[in-house]
Order: structure tokens, then sequence, then C-alpha cells
């Protein structure tokens, strides 16, 4: 099974001071597609520079011609589906195809509580699942239908135009982000692609091994969910975030131990690996030098 390699540039760096460069270099490097986190701030960058999502990948697709570009991924926190709809068709139109949407349901992070009024409370994990499953079907229809009416439990939309529809057809790809029952049913029916970063019960304590157990239970999970409804799971692209498995930043720490972390990884089933842009003095620190080696000579070492 192949290997493809991807990359996360977080948008924290003004576009005139870097930002531009860092997207043109993704390209040159040969990465398959460049993401970015669609957040309002993000943990240890909530103090610094944090621009927006859709219009850095806006400037990126005027930036780069065969670099695939997208989101890792985007959450109904502060999102809804009409206007985000909207959003992607422009941004599919104005890249010339190249944008997949990676989806969540979103977490307990600073943009779960930023447009919270006083008194409201964050929403439960069981209330952003129900809202996820609102959300995933609504875009879906947002991106393939030219008009669609809904009233639903938490979104609604009156006779919400979207022509022409996006470049790619039927739509652009959803990689859904899942590692529940109810979210990895949404990846099997809706996505093109399924994302994890792992189980972070395991993070702290877990080990390696413990990892690569807890991601074979859930590729087995995802299977399920896709034969309960008739689809093979082989044709669902399988994605790993790096960097937040009890690996931490050891596989960046040289191009051997990437090849046997990517390689263990394969074997389990995953098609695609996201490895995050070096920014120093941060979680994703590492060697650039290294990190180019990797970008450039890891997939070809796995064979």
């Amino acid at each position: 099974m192949s290997l493809r390699l991807s990359t996360v540039i977080l948008p924290h760096v003004r576009w005139h001071e870097g930002g531009r460069a860092a997207w043109q270099r993704a390209e040159e490097l040969g990465f398959h597609t460049a993401f970015t986190y669609d957040h309002l701030s993000w943990r240890t960058f909530r103090d610094g520079p944090w621009f927006g999502a859709v219009p850095t990948l806006t400037a990126a697709a005027g930036a780069t011609t065969r670099l695939r570009l997208g989101t890792l991924v985007t959450s109904p926190n502060f999102r809804h589906p009409v206007t985000l709809a909207k959003e992607l068709i422009s941004l599919d139109d104005i890249s010339g195809g190249r944008i997949t949407l990676g989806i969540g349901a979103g977490g307990t992070g600073f943009d779960a509580t930023t447009l919270l009024g006083s008194g409201e409370r964050p929403w439960t994990p069981r209330e952003r699942a129900d809202r996820f499953g609102e959300f995933v079907p609504l875009l879906d229809r947002l991106l393939t239908e030219d008009s669609v009416s809904h009233d639903g439990t938490f979104y609604s939309a009156y006779e919400a135009r979207n022509i022409p529809g996006c470049v790619q057809r039927p739509r652009l790809p959803f990689a859904v982000a899942a590692t529940g029952p109810r979210g990895l049913r949404l990846a099997a029916r809706h996505g093109q692609a399924w994302v994890t970063t792992g189980d972070p019960k395991l993070f702290e304590t877990g080990t390696p091994e413990d990892s690569v157990r807890a991601l074979r239970g859930q590729i087995e999970r995802l299977t399920a969910a896709c034969d309960a409804i008739g689809r093979d799971a082989a044709g669902l692209d399988k994605v790993l975030l790096t960097g937040f498995t009890p690996d931490r930043g050891r596989p960046m720490e040289s191009l051997d131990a990437f090849v046997d972390f990517a390689g263990r990884h394969r074997e389990l089933g995953f098609t695609d690996l996201v490895i995050h842009w070096p920014i120093p003095d941060s979680d994703f620190a590492a060697d650039e030098k290294v990190f180019e080696r990797i970008a450039t000579e890891a997939v070809a070492q796995l064979g």
C-alpha cells in the first residue's frame, strides 16, 4: 500500500513575513496536501498572532498551483453550514478544485467558548456530537444541491443557493475526524477520508505499542461502520495527524525514526500521514533539515 505525506501549516505568521513562503515551500517539497487549523486561537498560541483559515487558504490557493489545500479540522464550534458552504464553494473555485474539508465535532478549546454569552455553558460531548450529526449531512446537501431548505434542531436554511456548486464533483471531499461510534458512522456515510490523532487518553502515559493497538481498534470500528451501510472501507482514505500519540515528536528526530513510524502505521492501513510544519519553541519544534529530508525521502524509503 502506498503512503502519502502531507503537512499542517499553522496560521500564526503574517502572510508577507513568512506565511506565503511556507505554503510555496510545501508545494516545492512535494507534499500531497497542506492543511491549516480552523480555530479562532489554539492552545499555546492563544496570546500570539493567529489568522483565519479561510483567508489563509484563499491566499495559499493563489500562491500555489498543484498542492492540495484544506482544513484540519473545521468544526461546528463557530461555523454554520450555510455560510461555510458558500466559503468552501468559493475556495474550491479559486483553487481550481484543490480543497479538502477536514471536519470534526470540535473540542473544548478556546473557540468552543468564545461565542458564549454570559451564563452559557460549553457544550457537552453529547451536545457536540448531536450538532455534528446534523451539521455534516446538511453541509453535504448544501455542497451538492442548487437550493436547500432545512428546518433542523440546531441549523436552519431557507432556499440557500449554492450555484454553480463545487469544481470537484459531486462536491469537494470530506475528511471526517472521528473516534466515537456516531462520528465513525458519519465518516462511513459522508467521508472520502477518515482522520484521527490517536487515542488522547494514551498521550501522557501510554506507549507507542499501546497507541498502535488503539489505532488498530479504531480502524476495525470504522470498518464495521462501513460494513453496516454496505461500503467498502478500503475505499476510504485513512489519515493520521501526527504529534498527538505517545511518540510525540520522536518520529521527527531523524529520517530513520520517521520511516520506522510511518511503516508501522502503514501496516495498520493508514494511507496518509500529516506532519506539522516546524515551529521553534513549540510542541511542533523540529530540525528544518530533518523535516525536509522526511518530506522528500521518507515515502521512497518505504518502498
